[in-house]
């Protein structure tokens, strides 16, 4: 099985970088219906991307996943064949109603979004027409190997990101109290802002805390289980996030991968080409709001990012004494000047502020005030390790054998993949008969062993009935022809085998609906979170129904026991 690994991209660039930090496929937004309002891209730019991914063998996925108003269908259309023709692969949508629209015959894969987390909606989705379903992130292995079973169509499951306090597709919170729609791609993120949870009889049981906002998904530990369970496709969140974060967990996933198909020669990666040297990355080092596996194992555990609705970054130490504008902190860690900082406040406000000056456990900020002895001091922001994502890139390059044959006067240079790709070059040779042969030999080996473009190439047989002689900037010449002719046999090939979209059945599937005032379901408990869970924890459970307000506004919780579940109404 080819095992993907897919990354976001809110813009070429970040897609490109994706790309030669080990990526083997993108997704991202064209010009709209990109489900992030704020990262929309140009035809021509997708066009570039599409392109430099395609010397890899890798693939660009198309994001189309809005709910789409009936006025909007030919615009969506027509961007989707202008898509088409720019070069991506594969369209990633959430709307039914795109299913009887007019497109391009390119595979759909039905986003997370389309409520993908029994079996049975799996399989309906698979009859409809979709090549691949991406899966809730709330689900246990278990429930992904249920839904295997029950279908024959690619996997993709998310591994790290951003997690949703709801099922995705069905949080109507932003709509409902902002009429910023999430599934139209406007989502106000309510989820992250501060709330005061209430028992029925008014108690305060926990006042100011984020108590919607979770932790981002992390799930390194279980690319074997996941492969095991059926994933092709493993997943990372974060249209709308920068390039070092994009860098820096594509290329940790990227050595997860390459260290597990090491391992398991049954799979393979679904590109070409191998990352070497670099930045080593680290997943602690860039934005998160700590970690959790959510459901993965079955079990719960702590899943409310609690003080970090933003991100904290990594713990540096405790502050031991504040003086004027300077700090010493209990800490061994080497922090650097211009470093970002941050700490929870005074009134339980996560705040942020940049190291001026580091001497040893010194530090000097522009402003102390807020800071005190006990605090905890984290690192938003690794100065070293930013730079260092910036200068110090890997190179991807694809391994190829090259072949010398030269026979009556005719020559040929054959390039080989390990898959068994190969281009060739032939030529009438012409080139005077060596005076010393194996001194040429030794120079078609040596010349025909290196890197060129995106090759690294090395030398295999060589073969010839009259050793001859060549110049080095002919053996060169020859070298970047061999390149240029199998890049643009890697193109062809990948162009080529763009997958036609599946038979699809004529009913769309419908988009579950909620109870009208159901603004949110989740896997997610804040009762179990707290300690109130009524199954661990009778005597502590609190007067029901719990409320959470927030600025003039006020939900209430529902719990569905039976499928360990919560539900927030409006």
């Amino acid at each position: 099985m080819q095992l993907e690994l897919l990354a976001p991209a809110r813009n070429k660039d970040i897609g490109i970088a994706a790309i030669d930090c080990g990526a083997d496929a993108v997704y991202i937004a064209g010009p709209s219906f990109g489900a992030r309002y704020a990262a929309g891209n140009p035809i021509e730019e997708i066009a570039e991307l599409c392109s430099y991914a395609h010397r890899f063998g890798a693939r660009i996925y198309a994001t189309v996943n809005t709910l789409l108003d009936e006025q909007e269908k030919p615009q969506a259309e027509a961007m989707m064949q202008e898509l088409y023709e720019a070069g991506i692969d594969a369209f990633i949508v959430q709307d039914p109603a795109i299913l009887s629209l007019k497109r391009p015959p390119l595979p759909l894969y039905a986003s997370t979004q389309s409520v993908i987390r029994t079996p049975e909606r799996a399989a309906e989705l698979e009859k409809a027409g979709y090549s691949r379903l991406i899966l809730e992130r709330q689900l246990s292995l278990d429930q992904i190997r249920a839904i295997r079973e029950a279908v024959s169509c690619e996997i993709e499951c998310f591994v790290h990101g951003a997690l949703c306090v709801s099922y995705s597709g069905q949080c109507y919170l932003s709509e409902g109290l902002l009429g910023r729609s999430a599934n139209r791609g406007c989502c106000a993120q309510p989820c992250r802002s501060l709330y005061t949870l209430t028992d029925a009889d008014g108690k305060v049981l926990v006042k100011d805390r984020s108590l919607l906002s979770l932790k981002d998904f992390r799930l390194d530990s279980h690319i074997a289980q996941l492969v095991d369970a059926g994933v092709n496709s493993f997943k990372i969140e974060g249209r709308l996030k920068n390039a070092s974060y994009v860098k820096n967990i594509v290329r940790h996933y990227d050595r997860l991968l390459n260290e597990y198909v090491a391992t398991h020669p049954e799979h393979s990666r679904a590109s070409l080409g191998r990352c070497k040297g670099g930045f080593t990355p680290d997943p602690d080092l860039t934005f998160n709001r700590g970690y959790t596996k959510a459901f993965i194992d079955g079990t719960r555990g702590k899943w409310n990012s609690a003080d970090a609705a933003k991100s904290m970054g990594e713990f540096i130490g405790v502050i031991s004494s504040v003086k004027g504008n300077t700090i010493t902190l209990d800490s061994d860690r080497q922090l650097s000047n211009g470093d970002g900082l941050s700490f929870v406040s005074r009134n339980e406000e996560v705040a942020g502020m940049r190291a001026e000056v580091v001497e040893g456990r010194r530090v000097s900020v522009k402003d102390a005030s807020a800071l005190s002895n006990g605090m905890k001091v984290y690192r938003s922001s690794n100065i070293r390790f930013e730079r260092e994502l910036e200068k110090n890139m890997p190179q991807r390059l694809i391994e190829a054998t090259v072949n010398y044959r030269s026979a009556a006067g005719t020559t040929v240079l054959e390039a080989c993949l390990a898959g068994g790709m190969r281009a060739e070059i032939s030529f009438d040779d012409d080139a005077p008969e060596a005076a010393k042969p194996d001194t040429a030999i030794d120079n078609i080996r040596r010349q025909m062993s290196k890197i060129t473009g995106s090759f690294d190439f090395s030398a295999g047989s060589v073969e010839t009935d009259v050793p001859r002689f060549y110049p080095i900037s002919r053996l060169n010449a020859l070298r970047r022809s061999l390149s240029e002719k199998l890049e643009a046999a890697i193109v062809e090939a990948t162009v080529s085998s763009r997958a036609a979209a599946p038979s699809a059945d004529a009913k769309a599937p419908a988009f579950p609906q909620p109870d009208r005032h159901e603004v949110m379901r989740t896997k997610y408990c804040i009762r179990h979170e707290l300690g109130f869970c009524p199954k661990q924890h009778p005597a502590s459970s609190p007067k029901e129904p719990l409320y959470l307000t927030n600025v003039g506004y006020k939900l209430r919780l529902g719990f569905d026991c039976k499928n360990c579940e919560m539900i927030v109404f409006l």
